[in-house]
């Protein structure tokens, strides 16, 4: 299994995070992608992962709600850290018109350069986008032949937007989101649109915890240990084995972001 999407500089992980990752190792998982949300954040996973070669990789890039503190050479910078060989994908960038932190002018502006960059440097793009589909999906359109792949982390779009996403060959990430009954049946109930060729799973920690795990943690903070449950619910929601969901979605990961995964 592998985890495309953990945010392991989060300072909710300071106080355990090597008992994190080996936690990560002993159910299974084989590879952590670490986002990267902004610069620094960006260089603190680029410096997690040269403690677990192999094993942790990462992205590199400025979450739209970070757009309104980018620096003017903020594309020199994403350039200089994706040099490095454990930067598996521009992002996390896209849009984010539900909380607008940044401003819409700033969000547009920033993640256009993210989309230009991934295009020049040949890297996947490791998307976001809530509330802002139509003017997301306008601004990846040109590119999607340009750029190697594209990822929608953390999927929780309508139909049309999901089908909208699969006819442009994009790969569909799926958390936590699918194991909340609460909030989650919409997600659920599209959920066998996706073909097993697309899909990713991840966790989002430490966000997103699986509202399915029995006993309840104690802590509500979610982590990669924990990606088992998503994997189970999709199993169960695609009517496939889970061991048929694990060897794809590894494939796909593996394959999108050149990852060479320790064994597990």
């Amino acid at each position: 299994m592998i985890d495309i999407g953990v945010n392991l500089t989060h300072t909710r992980f300071d106080k355990d995070r090597l008992a994190v990752i080996e936690r990560a190792k002993q159910a299974k998982l084989s590879a952590l992608l670490i986002t990267g949300t902004d610069i620094e954040q960006s260089e603190q996973a680029i410096a997690l992962c040269q403690q677990a070669p192999n094993f942790l990789f990462c992205t590199a890039g400025i979450h739209p709600h970070d757009a309104d503190q980018a620096q003017n050479n903020y594309l020199e910078q994403l350039e200089q850290l994706a040099q490095h060989s454990s930067v598996k994908a521009i992002g996390e960038c896209g849009l984010d018109f539900n909380r607008n932190f940044s401003t819409p002018e700033n969000q547009q502006r920033i993640f256009q350069g993210q989309v230009e960059l991934a295009a020049q440097l040949q890297l996947p793009l490791f998307l976001h986008q809530r509330d802002a589909f139509e003017p997301w999906f306008k601004t990846l359109a040109p590119y999607i032949t340009r750029v190697p792949a594209m990822v929608a982390h953390c999927f929780t779009g309508s139909k049309y937007e999901l089908e909208q996403c699969l006819a442009a060959g994009m790969y569909i990430g799926i958390t936590g989101w699918v194991c909340d009954e609460r909030r989650g049946q919409t997600l659920r109930e599209i959920v066998p649109l996706i073909p097993l060729q697309r899909l990713m799973i991840e966790t989002d920690a430490p966000y997103l915890t699986p509202r399915t795990i029995r006993p309840k943690p104690k802590s509500s903070r979610n982590e990669p240990s924990y990606l088992p449950y998503i994997v189970t619910m999709l199993a169960k929601l695609l009517n496939c084995s889970e061991q048929a969901l694990i060897q794809q979605t590894t494939a796909n990961s593996e394959q999108v972001f050149n990852l060479r995964a320790a064994d597990a």
